[in-house]
């Protein structure tokens, strides 16, 4: 048997094989659409920095960003501050928690794979459907990859999504779409029609704006065709609300952020994702299964891996490849902690406080709540000034106001109220806006 040749990345015939194999003479050709003044840009760094000044650097931006610890935050938009229990972060900063990577090899990685599993239970029991997984990178994501699970499902290339689903999950979901080439069709929620070549019809639930929309309504609507139902949800709201399988949805998306993890400036965070038990083979991602071993000991391992890393490319659901883990692990963690009870309550003290600040609101002079319907934690408000200016006016107040929702409703801003916002908190919000307002 010949001896092993050392490991040789290319040779000069490999290249000048591959070249010919593309129609080039020469790697500088690969290069050749690629303007010469962008092929090595000069790049100017600052002379490197001692430990100590580095650190000096980091803080001196950081004390930049707005503190929302300190300030009073009434921005949701889809990343929710809500408190979060001591227990939650003294479990998952436990080394064998946070230093655990992969849970491929399951001997080794039991208590990995078994808080997955937990997870994936929770989930089901949250959205009201038969299975869930985990692996997923966040709500966005979750849900484009719910249309490209219905497009396989039904064979067809057409998503009907409601106008009231997050613009930025519609972006999100016309990249994913791009690949396949799925057509993307808008539609208003006083307009509901879908037709039968849409593989599916999408709802945010609560949506965008935070109103509720007739599930029922939707699902009949998109049955009829036999089409599926892909709602995304706010799981808070699951605390008070029916799930979403209640109403026969057949996949329930979702952010999983605001279950025991805090807003850190947009990540990392978690995707939820469960569906009915007929379309486990199509779903994304990874599941973790509970077995018995030879000798009759329980045991959980990786039942389910449709990932490009683990099965033939062709064969694949999804190109994920990163574990959200312990993100999942903290909304396991914090679900755990407050129980069926708990969570209902953090649910309802959202609803009502946001009803009692839109009250008050719309109580000032010159100002109104422009849309009717049933919301959750938030809702829109229109007030005498561009959302600009009364955010300006607030932020000098030491208050952090909503999201300037002006694209969607004339001179619209968004307020989000949680568990963490007590009474003298929202009224000192509503005097701030009467003042705002008149400046």
């Amino acid at each position: 048997m010949a001896a092993p040749s050392p490991y040789i990345p290319s040779t000069e015939d490999d290249r000048r094989a591959m070249l010919a194999t593309v129609g080039l003479d020469s790697v500088a050709d690969l290069f050749a659409e690629i303007p010469a003044a962008l092929r090595n840009p000069r790049i100017v760094l600052p002379e490197p920095l001692s430990e100590m000044e580095l650190k000096r650097e980091l803080a001196a931006l950081a004390a930049q960003n707005t503190n929302t610890d300190s300030a009073l935050c009434f921005l949701g938009a889809g990343s929710y501050q809500h408190f979060v229990p001591a227990v939650v972060r003294a479990l998952v900063s436990r080394g064998e928690f946070a230093t655990a990577y992969t849970p491929y090899q399951p001997e080794v990685s039991q208590g990995t794979l078994q808080a997955t599993y937990e997870f994936q239970s929770l989930v089901c029991q949250l959205t009201g459907m038969e299975v869930a997984n985990s692996g997923m990178y966040d709500g966005a994501t979750a849900l484009a990859e719910a249309a490209l699970m219905s497009a396989r499902i039904t064979g067809r290339q057409r998503v009907v999504v409601l106008e009231g689903v997050s613009s930025a999950y519609r972006e999100v979901l016309a990249t994913y779409a791009s690949g396949p080439d799925l057509v993307i069709d808008p539609i208003a929620p006083d307009a509901l029609s879908v037709d039968e070549g849409a593989a599916c019809l999408v709802v945010q639930h609560p949506n965008f704006l935070g109103y509720l929309e007739d599930l029922r309504r939707c699902a009949d609507a998109a049955h009829a065709v036999g089409a599926l139902l892909v709602v995304s949800v706010d799981p808070i709201s699951l605390g008070l609300l029916r799930p979403p399988g209640h109403y026969g949805a057949d996949i329930v998306v979702g952010e999983g952020q605001a279950l025991g993890n805090p807003t850190s400036f947009g990540g990392p965070y978690m995707g939820l994702f469960a569906c009915r038990q007929e379309h486990l083979r199509q779903m994304p991602g990874r599941i973790a299964g509970r077995t018995l071993d030879a000798e009759g000991n329980p045991g959980f391992v990786l039942t389910l891996q449709t990932r490009e890393q683990h099965i033939r490319r062709e064969r694949a659901t999804s190109n994920i490849c990163t574990s959200e883990q312990l993100v999942g692990l903290a909304c396991t963690i914090y679900l755990a902690a407050l129980g069926r009870t708990g969570l209902r309550d953090v649910a309802a003290l959202c609803y009502q406080k946001a009803h009692y600040a839109a009250a008050r609101i719309a109580a000032l002079p010159g100002w109104r709540l422009p849309i009717e319907g049933i919301f959750f934690q938030e809702f829109v408000a229109v007030g005498p000034r561009p959302p600009a200016e009364i955010n300006a006016a607030l932020l000098r107040q030491g208050i952090v106001g909503g999201l300037d929702v002006s694209d969607q409703v004339a001179n619209g801003i968004l307020l989000c109220f949680s568990e963490m916002h007590r009474k003298q908190d929202i009224d000192r919000l509503v005097a701030a806006l009467a003042a705002a307002g008149g400046e």
